[in-house]
């Protein structure tokens, strides 16, 4: 591609971004936008340099289409990484061909997701044929699976919608990596995996996501591993996700569930291929029991707890020996029996890496060391029915750092929220990068006119009991006076309940006709379009509702959060964290949790504003942001709204016709 000089494409971005330029005819709300503008050709320039970019853009500037423009007409192979598989779907099905068709550029696009999102045909046949359903509904979507398979060119699971995305039978319609057969399969050259993977490799541009991304290029799958090495632009949306995901899978974990699975199907593969052998039920029956007896040395309800905190006497330790032991007399069983069949080959794979992921999982605790060689903590997660243990690196810095090393290309990360107060270092930090090119482009959204910051006075500490009823109460008055038309966003699954069970009650004496929706009660997308179409309704939910969700309109005015989203500080890999940066002389809470808490909340706070014309109130219901030193940092990274602290302005705000807002009011904020 060659180094370009500054400015190459800056008359044809203007030209493309200006009026009576392609876009408008394309897309009939569109208006040129100068943030939206600059941001496409600070885009441009860094593909033209291969170079890098870390691009803040604030809510209504357009940064699909200011990185999709320059990408489409300059940037070579491309793959184009975003947060959501929601996003992903609407960046192949309709940004992606609104701008192609606008600019009539010949480019091929391909669509790549992990391969849990493809109906397996080995798997859908083996899953019909042996008829292991536990309920009637399973019996129902495995017919719609298997109607949907004769019509389908991509088996994407997603372009079925009369199946939930939750149901169960998907995990027995998929593949895993460990349950693959790979090239011995029959239905190899039909493999929707493998069609969606050629086709990328072939595509100028790939629509992939974070996770899809960063497990390919952690397990070197045959995505990435290949997709890679040709590509001259990555462009990361949503990039405020990066180092979670990234440290999610440059660790290691591994489930008592993944055992329990491998024992229901060498029951079957060994039924159905080695009759004669051994006794395959009471062959899986001590390994099932090993793997339940692990998880029942912690207490009912979801635990995480690092090594160090676990007790040496802990029953735990003895169980890990006794799980280990028993996989290798599995894995002994296999190798006698492995050549009956090629899946009882594929078992005894999937036994022996179950036993080494266990091994190299330290079984004895290293008094008062968290972190092996300061470079990963372990713990231990317990689910209702399931312990995952996890080895997660602390800083995926020079992973990531390594990734990007190499080959020439451009690497563009963007986001509404990357920056606390216009600073990019801690985002940077996180991925290793220093000394990087970030701008940010400021929201074109008038927001001393569209909304107002309510911090209440009188509610008590976050941490006191009472607290989330204290919020309700605070937050009745509002929510009446908005006609319903909230978000209420907490922190906490707890929360959550707590306020829907207290507004239920409220609503029904006060004879308030507020639609209630909570978190939990249906799917995400089916919540999100009862809303919409109420009109007047109240939405509560927690960390899946602050971001990545688009409510235009009226329909939602308020959006209430109960308290700062700051970590739990019994996370084990926060704690750690913390741990190694105070042993570095620096500020656990300054350098990572309040900016991490920052980034947050100004995801949380961006669901308010989608539009010119939208208006509202963001309500804040925790004291901190005023009584701590903190707080000011906190709110001044958010929008800059008009602040109060009393509920009559509120109020009137409701009551007022829009375009008639007094001016800004500080109201000791």
């Amino acid at each position: 591609m060659g180094t370009q000089a500054p400015g190459k494409y800056d008359e044809e971005v203007d030209r493309i971004f200006g009026v009576g330029g392609p876009l408008a005819p394309a897309v009939g709300t569109f208006r040129p936008r100068q943030s939206q503008t600059e941001m496409a050709k600070a885009i441009a320039d860094a593909i033209g340099k291969q170079g890098t970019l870390i691009a803040e853009a604030g809510t209504g500037t357009g940064k699909t289409f200011a990185y999709l423009v320059p990408a489409l007409l300059w940037g070579g192979k491309t793959i184009v990484s975003t947060g959501t598989k929601n996003l992903q779907d609407q960046l192949f099905s309709r940004d992606i061909p609104t701008v192609r068709n606008a600019l009539r550029a010949p480019v091929s696009v391909a669509l790549l997701k992990g391969r849990s999102n493809y109906v397996c045909h080995y798997n859908l046949e083996r899953t019909l044929s042996n008829g292991r359903l536990t309920s009637r509904d399973d019996v129902g979507h495995l017919r719609e699976i298997s109607r949907f398979m004769k019509m389908t060119n991509s088996g994407d699971k997603a372009e079925l919608t009369k199946v939930p995305e939750t149901a169960s039978v998907w995990n027995l319609v998929t593949s895993t990596r460990e349950n693959c057969v790979g090239q011995e399969c029959q239905y190899y050259q039909d493999c929707f995996v493998m069609k969606a993977r050629r086709e990328a490799q072939q595509a100028d541009v790939v629509v992939v996501n974070h996770h899809v991304f960063f497990a390919d290029v952690a397990l070197k799958e045959g995505g990435m591993g290949e997709l890679l090495p040709a590509a001259n632009t990555i462009i990361f949306d949503e990039a405020h996700q990066l180092p979670e995901v990234a440290t999610m899978f440059f660790g290691t974990s591994v489930s008592t569930s993944q055992v329990l699975e491998l024992c229901r199907d060498v029951l079957a593969e060994g039924l159905a291929h080695a009759r004669g052998g051994p006794d395959w039920a009471k062959t899986v029956m001590v390994v099932e029991k090993a793997a339940r007896d692990l998880r029942l040395t912690f207490p009912e309800g979801s635990t995480r707890l690092s090594l160090p905190q676990l007790p040496p006497s802990s029953a735990f330790f003895p169980a890990l020996e006794k799980l280990k032991e028993e996989l290798e007399g599995l894995v002994d069983v296999l190798e006698d029996n492995a050549e009956r069949a090629e899946t009882l080959e594929q078992c005894r794979v999937r036994a022996v890496e179950l036993l080494e992921q266990y091994k190299s999982w330290k079984s004895e605790p290293k008094k008062g060391k968290e972190v092996e060689g300061d470079d990963a903590v372990l713990w231990v997660e317990a689910f209702a029915s399931a312990l995952q243990l996890h080895k997660t690196p602390l800083s995926i810095a020079p992973i990531f750092a390594g990734q990007r090393a190499g080959t020439p290309r451009s690497w563009i990360f963007t986001s509404a929220t990357l920056a606390v107060k216009n600073d990019f270092k801690h985002f940077s930090a996180q991925l290793g990068m220093t000394g990087e090119p970030a701008v940010s482009w400021p929201s074109p959204f008038d927001y001393q006119q569209q909304g107002i910051l309510y911090v209440p006075t009188g509610l008590p500490e976050p941490n006191t009991m009472g607290y989330t009823d204290a919020v309700v109460d605070t937050a009745l008055p509002v929510i009446e006076a908005a006609g319903g038309r909230c978000f209420f966003l907490c922190t906490t699954l707890r929360a959550v309940n707590r306020v829907a069970e207290r507004l239920r009650t409220e609503f029904a004496e006060r004879g308030l006709d507020f639609p209630l929706f909570v978190q939990g009660e249906r799917g995400r997308t089916e919540l999100l379009n009862s809303f919409r179409t109420a009109g007047n309704a109240v939405l509560v939910g927690s960390q899946s509702f602050w971001e990545g969700i688009d409510v235009r309109g009226e329909a939602l005015s308020l959006v209430i959060i109960d308290k700062l989203p700051f970590a739990p500080p019994d996370d084990p890999v926060l704690a750690a964290r913390i741990e190694v940066m105070e042993k570095k002389g620096m500020n656990g809470f300054v350098h990572h949790t309040l900016p991490e808490a920052i980034i947050n909340l100004k995801q949380g706070a961006g669901r308010l504003i989608r539009d010119v014309e939208d208006r509202g109130v963001l309500m804040l219901c925790d004291p901190r942001l005023i009584s701590k030193p903190y707080g000011r940092r906190i709110w001044q990274s958010l929008p800059p709204f008009r602040r109060t602290r009393v509920q009559a302005d509120v109020i009137d705000f409701f009551k007022q016709p829009p375009g008639s807002e007094p001016g800004s009011d500080s109201q000791g904020l």
